[in-house]
């Protein structure tokens, strides 16, 4: 297209923006037009993608971050010929494609969920690593931000992984349009002040008028040439431009426009424009291998022996690379203790240092999987917390990444409460779709890392610190869903312990106890905490009458709850007693810890031992 032709492409890209929202009665027009020039000239000279197969491996990949301005992308995409006007009308409806911010469940060609601001970089940032090291298909990666976002924290961890990367294969396009949602920006329209920022994390920086699509044409073209760095595009725009009772005002943000017809009819009218959207330069269309050409070999521990299941963690990953090519995996500079480290050492192309930036760890992970590898990514268990929002945003996306939590728990010992990871259970399990595995001991941990690479969506893996008795075989399976009964005496159980990871040997210890006082106990590994075994435990509530739930948690929303809620839907609830970290923890021995706490055989036998005591009051 010529200036003329791009000119005319931005006008229509704000028509349909404002169009869509009008039909829709809410939505953001007013940042959809901001963009709008930067978004026609991307679309008609730059982008290369190839609409019919989105999954082609030489595509561009375009993340809109602001997704907040999806009825520019969905104009777009109508530019492009992959949407009608009619469906282009059904903006934000019920069944609709078009919701208010883009995803991946709903739409072939957008990369990842966004609208909680300040993940589309970070996101990108993965895209653009797998590009660069792994996929090496030629393809570039596009994010537009807006500026009100860049107050965001993660982007700036994003920008400083990129520049370190030296990712010349990744462009953000600011969207300097001055107006956030309640008023000005930090910065208004000083493009300095942004450009200075990501000098600082070592990328090319380009500031434009955004409206002059000669300009922008130029800046993208020096992007493309730009070599051994990351380019961030720097354009000022007005908010709303192009109509007068919306161009550069404050307080309409997120409204449709108030006289759609007159807005539309100032802008020219509609047009009827479409991009011919250039080909990807690759051909080849082989998606990432996933078999390694060699079959799994986990390792293997007998009984008796001791080990962590966070060494059981790293050992089996590092099989599981071997086993499958499409197997990453992405640390947080805790890769030693986590002992994801041992990965690296055999599969060091396919292991990724984030360090102790955990919001890009999983942004990382999430943009990883969207290129069509299977991520395993790890930390504490404690600092996972800091990427929540991040977690619940790639399960919007539909996102498959493993998440292994490692040093959970009071039993990490005398590093103290800062270090244990005792909310993690509760945060795991609220994530929509999330699977949550917590192992006892070697070869269940073993077996568990390579069962969650046949799952979908959220898995997290909970690992511990200290060595542990090995109680199961190496040939034992463990299917999700299900746990283990590895003591009863059948009809004659008065009681049932629950338990998972570290507070298993101490439930044995117990009912072993208890036994000897002639108490017959049933002990239930609970591994998989969701989704959680309910018949099992409503069994053992119905032919026991008590049960124990004991977890190195807090109470709130991890084992204990993930057992209550399988009698919630009407069931007989047994008599249940919860033990869990209900203190703040200080510095001590592992042992020391469970003590305090009141999860260790002592306290589990006692407890146990009221229970019954009071069961058999009339």
């Amino acid at each position: 297209m010529n200036t003329e032709e791009l000119v005319e492409l931005g006008q229509q890209l704000r028509v349909d923006s404002i169009r869509a929202a009008d039909a829709a009665g809410s939505g953001h027009p007013t940042s959809s037009m901001s963009a709008a020039d930067l978004m026609a000239v991307l679309l008609a000279h730059h982008l290369r993608y190839d609409f019919e197969r989105p999954a082609h491996p030489g595509n561009d990949r375009f993340v809109l971050s602001k997704g907040h301005a999806s009825p520019l992308l969905y104009a777009a995409y109508k530019a492009a010929g992959v949407l009608d006007d009619e469906e282009l009308r059904t903006f934000r409806k019920l069944g609709s494609r078009l919701e208010g911010h883009p995803t991946p469940r709903r739409l072939p060609w957008v990369e990842t969920a966004t609208g909680s601001l300040g993940q589309g970089l970070p996101v990108g940032v993965g895209i653009a690593l797998a590009g660069a090291r792994l996929d090496r298909t030629g393809y570039r990666v596009w994010v537009m931000c807006g500026d009100s976002e860049l107050a965001e924290g993660s982007v700036w961890e994003a920008a400083e992984h990129a520049g370190y990367e030296r990712l010349d294969n990744l462009t953000v396009v600011v969207d300097v349009n001055r107006l956030g949602q309640r008023g000005p920006t930090r910065h208004g329209h000083d493009l300095d002040a942004y450009a200075r920022r990501f000098r600082a994390f070592d990328w090319h920086t380009i500031e434009i008028d955004g409206h002059d699509v000669d300009a922008v044409d130029r800046a993208y073209g020096e992007a493309l040439s730009t070599r051994g760095q990351p380019t961030a595009i720097i354009a000022r725009t007005l908010k709303g431009k192009g109509v007068t009772a919306t161009e550069d005002l404050e307080g309409l943000h997120g409204k449709p426009v108030k006289d759609a017809d007159e807005a539309v009819a100032e802008l020219g009218g509609p047009r009827r424009l479409t991009v011919h959207v250039q080909e990807p330069v690759t051909r080849s269309a082989q998606a990432p291998p996933a078999d390694g050409g060699r079959p799994l070999e986990l390792p293997r521990w007998e009984k008796g022996e001791k080990a962590a299941t966070r060494d059981a963690f790293g050992q089996a990953l590092t099989a599981l690379g071997t086993a499958r090519e499409d197997v990453v995996v992405l640390d947080g500079e805790v890769g030693d203790s986590t002992r994801a480290g041992l990965f690296a050492e055999e599969h060091p192309d396919r292991y990724f240092e984030c360090y102790i930036a955990e919001q890009q760890l999983v942004a990382t992970a999430v943009g990883m999987a969207a290129r069509g590898r299977l991520p395993y990514a790890s930390t504490f268990a404690a600092f996972l917390t800091r990427a929540h929002d991040f977690i619940r945003m790639a399960a919007v996306s539909g996102s498959g990444i493993v998440l292994n939590g490692s040093h959970a728990g009071s039993a990490i010992g005398q590093d103290g409460p800062s270090q244990m990871g005792l909310e993690d259970l509760a945060m795991m399990r609220a994530v929509h779709g999330s699977t949550v595995l917590y192992p006892c001991d070697a070869n269940q941990t073993a077996r568990l890392v390579a069962g969650a690479a046949g799952l979908e969506g959220i898995r997290y893996l909970r690992t511990s610190r200290g060595g542990s008795e090995v109680i199961y075989g190496p040939d034992e399976e463990f299917p999700v869903g299900g746990s283990k009964v590895l003591r009863t005496a059948g009809a004659d159980d008065r009681l049932t312990l629950v338990a998972a990871g570290v507070t298993v040997p101490e439930a044995l210890a117990a009912a072993d106890a208890l036994a000897a006082e002639g108490i017959a106990v049933r002990v239930i590994d609970l591994y998989s905490v969701k989704p959680v075994d309910r018949d099992t435990l409503r069994r053992a509530a119905e032919e026991t009458g008590c049960l124990v739930t004991v977890e190195d948690h807090h109470p709130e929303g991890g084992l204990g709850d993930a057992v209550a809620e399988a009698f919630a839907d009407g069931s007989p609830v047994p008599r249940l007693v919860r033990l869990a970290v209900r203190t703040m923890p200080g510095s001590a021995a592992p042992d020391e810890q469970l003590h305090a706490a009141g999860i260790d055989a002592e306290a589990i036998a006692a407890t146990g031992r009221l229970l019954v005591e009071q069961a058999m009051v009339p």
